[in-house]
């Protein structure tokens, strides 16, 4: 550029280029809206999973005020129990939700 170029140039704020920068943005951190939408690294219990709050009292679209597991525990047909995580396995909790019947007395039977 000429002198009389860069005398008239004007410099604008910009956001600085990604490999430019120091720190790790929200995505590369894999940061999300709430901690419990997180799954551990580390092995975990049904236990430990049944214990884990995503959201805890937090008012919903009716002003109530709730909690929402991190995992919902379902018994298999087999038995066995399996911890379904609120988001990733979000249609199979649907799936079993479908399945629920009620008796003649009106209890619940999965």
């Amino acid at each position: 550029m000429s002198e009389n170029n860069q005398e008239n140039q004007i410099n604008q704020p910009v956001s600085e280029d990604r490999d430019s920068r120091k720190k790790p943005d929200v995505n590369e951190r894999n940061l999300t809206a709430n901690p419990g939408d997180r799954i551990s690294d580390q092995p975990q219990s049904i236990e430990e999973k049944a214990k884990q709050k995503a959201v805890d009292d937090v008012p919903d679209i009716t002003g109530d005020r709730i909690t929402v597991p991190t995992y919902f525990v379902v018994d298999e047909p087999n038995g066995e129990k399996k911890a379904l995580h609120h988001i990733k396995d979000a249609e199979e909790i649907s799936d079993v939700i479908r399945q629920a019947r009620l008796d003649e007395n009106g209890n619940r039977i999965w």
